[in-house]
């Protein structure tokens, strides 16, 4: 069978995908809403209501500011809830539409990255670039699974950690980006020295820098090319 990953049919699936996820999560907002202020509603608020108008004053159903601004507040957490949740698909549908990966990796990059502070943006160009999305990719030098760890640096991260457990993807990601966003701290916010180091390691870039050198092999150039961003999230 053909593999339609990446084409114009592919995208296509994808896109028709995304407006039906919008369009379900639009619908589940209106029908919350509507079930909450239902819910809200007690019986006799009609007469409430009726006898607010006589009196020529209305407190809205019939009850006190304080009790509305709580259930306007619960309201108002609700669909900020869904908003969030709407937001966090989308941005999983996007990058898994632009990187041409399943669904559920996208999810595990894009979570993981806000976890330890990385701009997704970035995260997912870096395991592009350095395992190309395999989670059981292996380098020569014995590099590890989706950000290409090394045993011993993820041994810094988490002491019991085995070479089979760091081909794990939510594993591998932790210590990557943890490691990653350590670095640019390390470097005072420069992300570009940062990955550098990432990718060629503290001793030869410290090294290049020390004899006035340009320590960059075009890795850093490569990964942030088009890039704006800062490298983390605060």
């Amino acid at each position: 069978m053909r593999n339609l990953r990446g084409t114009y049919v592919h995208r296509g699936d994808a896109a028709r995908r995304r407006k039906r996820l919008k369009r379900s999560i639009t619908a589940a907002v209106a029908v919350t809403v509507v079930a909450i202020i239902l819910a809200t509603r007690q019986p006799g608020t009609a007469n409430a209501e009726v006898a607010g108008h006589s009196s020529g004053f209305s407190l809205g159903f019939g009850r006190g500011t304080g009790e509305l601004r709580q259930e306007l507040d619960s309201t108002k957490g609700e669909m900020d809830l869904l908003r969030a949740r709407y937001e966090r698909a989308d941005r999983i549908i996007n990058y898994s539409t632009r990187f041409a990966i399943p669904a559920n990796l996208a999810t595990h990059i894009l979570d993981a990255s806000m976890a330890e502070g990385i701009d997704p943006e970035l995260a997912f160009r870096l395991v592009r670039l350095e395992s190309d999305f395999n989670p059981r990719a292996t380098s020569p030098v014995g590099a590890i699974g989706l950000t290409q760890m090394m045993l011993p640096t993820a041994r810094y991260y988490q002491r019991d950690i085995t070479r089979d457990k760091l081909y794990e993807p939510t594993t591998n990601l932790r210590i990557g980006f943890r490691y990653l966003r350590g670095l640019i701290g390390q470097y005072h916010g420069n992300a570009k020295l940062a990955l550098l180091v990432y990718n060629r390691g503290e001793v030869a870039v410290n090294n290049a820098l020390h004899a006035g050198l340009d320590p960059s092999n075009g890795y850093d150039r490569i990964l942030t090319r088009g890039y704006k961003g800062k490298g983390i999230v605060e």
